[in-house]
């Protein structure tokens, strides 16, 4: 299918009004003070080519505030040592931080108990776990997988991989033009063979929110289990997977203002109790002999060897942070800054955005008519513009939409209305140039 059969396009003929500046606009959502928060990111602070940056790449990583900073340099200079294992000061010190940021993960996820809270690698590792260990354990030759069309690749190889092992069915749920989930469709895919549910809770690409109430309901009515990567929705909207019910949910800490290389796996506590373990080794025992070896309890048992211990500690941080700011301020914030930027850009000529789905999130994936996207996020850079050019690991997504490869603004707490509207005169500047 072409991009133009399947997008919705924003174009503005030669001579079309644009929309009104920032001025005519709605202002920043109340009570969040852009200008206060944009002094917490050291980053934005620094000039790149003699121009301050704009940094609209969230998506893919988010800047850090110097609270995550300050956090984890204070372990590595006052209380480092390993954890779990110490009977001595620096290692109680650095085993309660650690643990803390647990509890912390827990409180954000209004999960039941830490049992429930894993620390993983990042979302990726945490939905390997799933497959690798539920998967394995639990699904039987014939039992079918759905995913959707929308998801990122990290959601999609895992089940292919486990597919192929197992002779496993993986169906795969359309989206809709405007990137929207087809309900209509994964009713019709789910049946009493679906074993596991495995979506988004937002598209990386499209910033489509999926309905993931409805969704688990259903699922579970045909008694299927539900795992969410939730990658971009744990930065975007608050989450409680009690209320949700999702029996896993995954999330990565460097998209929520914290550090690579950790992440959190939510899982019901009956579930991962009858798990087997994902690797062997350190904290996941409780007794080797050369005979046989005995399992840690719940979280430990999916925690071997020596754990991210710095980045779980920013990641702490980093949900003080947001949970500081509160959510829904945030939210109020980024919606407020994506209906503005969805209106700037529709004065570009040439531009198709793609994912105009209500209640989206603050993702804007577009391409020009006469430029491909790496040469506008070259361009765009000499500005000090920053934005992801590619496929955004969603490769069907290009796909389904006919193109092959889209640019992307992904919004932030800290970006602004200033931000938007360099970014729109830097795309003038590559029509200038391409056209």
């Amino acid at each position: 299918m072409t991009s133009s059969a399947n997008a919705v396009e924003q174009r503005t003929a030669s001579g079309t009004t644009a929309p009104a500046h920032a001025a005519a606009i709605a202002p920043e959502a109340d009570g969040f003070d852009v200008a206060a928060v944009r002094k917490d990111f050291p980053i934005l602070a620094r000039e790149i080519r003699g121009k301050s940056l704009v940094y609209l790449d969230s998506g893919a990583s988010a800047q850090k505030p110097q609270a995550v900073i300050d956090a984890m340099d204070s372990l590595y200079l006052e209380d480092y040592a390993n954890v779990h294992r110490g009977a001595y000061t620096l290692s109680e010190r650095a085993t309660t931080r650690y643990e803390d940021s647990r509890e912390k993960a827990r409180v954000f996820l209004n999960a039941r108990s830490t049992r429930e809270v894993i620390i993983t690698k990042g979302a990726t590792e945490a939905i390997n776990l799933v497959a690798a260990t539920y998967g394995r354990r639990f699904l039987t030759e014939g039992d079918e997988i759905i995913i959707s069309e929308l998801e990122h690749h990290s959601n999609i190889v895992p089940w292919q991989m486990l597919r192929d092992e197992k002779g496993l069915v993986l169906k795969v749920v359309p989206i809709t033009d405007d990137g929207g989930f087809d309900m209509a469709a994964f009713d019709r895919l789910l049946t009493d063979r679906t074993k596991i549910v495995s979506v988004a809770h937002v598209s990386n690409v499209l910033g489509t929110v999926l309905p993931i109430a409805e969704i688990t309901r259903k699922a579970h009515a045909a008694g299927a289990k539900v795992v969410i990567d939730g990658c971009q929705g744990a930065v975007h909207i608050p989450v409680d997977v009690q209320a949700l019910d999702v029996d896993f949910y995954a999330f990565s800490g460097h998209k929520l203002y914290g550090p690579t290389g950790v992440g959190i796996l939510y899982g019901k506590e009956e579930l991962l109790d009858a798990m087997p373990p994902y690797q062997g080794g350190g904290d996941m025992i409780a007794k080797v002999t050369f005979q046989e070896t005995t399992w840690a309890e719940l979280p430990a048992k999916f925690e071997a060897g020596t754990p991210p211990i710095a980045q779980a500690v920013g990641l702490g941080a980093a949900i003080d942070y947001v949970t500081g700011l509160g959510l829904d301020r945030i939210a109020r914030h980024e919606h407020d800054l994506l209906n503005y930027a969805q209106q700037q850009l529709a004065s570009v000529e040439g531009l198709t955005l793609f994912g105009t789905t209500p209640g989206k999130a603050a993702v804007m994936s577009f391409t020009l008519d006469c430029a491909h996207p790496h040469d506008i996020a070259t361009i765009l850079d000499q500005s000090a513009v920053c934005i992801r050019a590619g496929h955004h690991c969603a490769q069907p997504v290009m796909e389904r939409f006919g193109v092959p490869a889209m640019g992307r603004a992904s919004l932030g707490l800290y970006n602004t209305r200033d931000d938007v509207d360099r970014l729109i005169k830097a795309l003038e500047t590559v029509r200038r140039i391409f056209a």
